[in-house]
């Protein structure tokens, strides 16, 4: 006879290695999931761009960000973060990124959105490389999943350009 001990101890490394199995195939399964997000981002107006006292050029937006990401979200799905960021080229830098806003999305019924708003965050250069500059607006989303590793991914939207002369 075994004692009481080895035998919880048996039925504990059996319960969690089939938990542990559960979840694997689970996590497994999203990979299967039909993901075809689309979205939509429109420069309203350029409210501001101006030389800071210190030398760094600095932009304010309006955004008009429609969205659909619904198809991100399966049953393992707990929440989606997306943020929108302004991508360009610099002579110092082969990629710049500043986030322009950001926005968590926790379940499919707040998935498809449309908003107009002002950059939430500051779109600042460290320097005076914006006046002129084109740039892509980028939507990244990163599906955080109840099991299972993280996903991330973008779309990408060029085109845009910043005026030449300080507003």
């Amino acid at each position: 006879m075994h004692s009481f001990g080895y035998r919880a101890n048996a039925l504990l490394t059996f319960s969690v290695t089939a938990l542990a199995f559960i979840c694997a195939i689970s996590s497994f399964s999203d990979k299967f999931s039909n993901q075809n997000p689309s979205a939509e981002i429109q420069i309203l107006n350029i409210n501001r761009l101006k030389k800071q006292s210190y030398g760094n050029d600095e932009v304010s937006l309006t955004l008009d960000i429609s969205a659909d990401l619904q198809s991100l979200f399966t049953w393992n799905t707990k929440q989606v973060f997306a943020f929108v960021a302004a991508e360009y080229e610099t002579s110092k830098n082969s990629l710049n990124q500043v986030s322009l806003w950001d926005v968590i999305i926790p379940d499919k019924e707040h998935a498809k959105f449309r908003i107009q708003t002002s950059n939430k965050y500051r779109f600042i250069d460290q320097g005076h490389n914006l006046r002129g500059r084109e740039f892509n607006l980028t939507l990244h989303w990163h599906v955080m999943p109840k099991t299972g590793k993280m996903l991330a991914d973008k779309i990408i939207m060029p085109g845009y350009s910043l005026p030449d002369a300080y507003k």
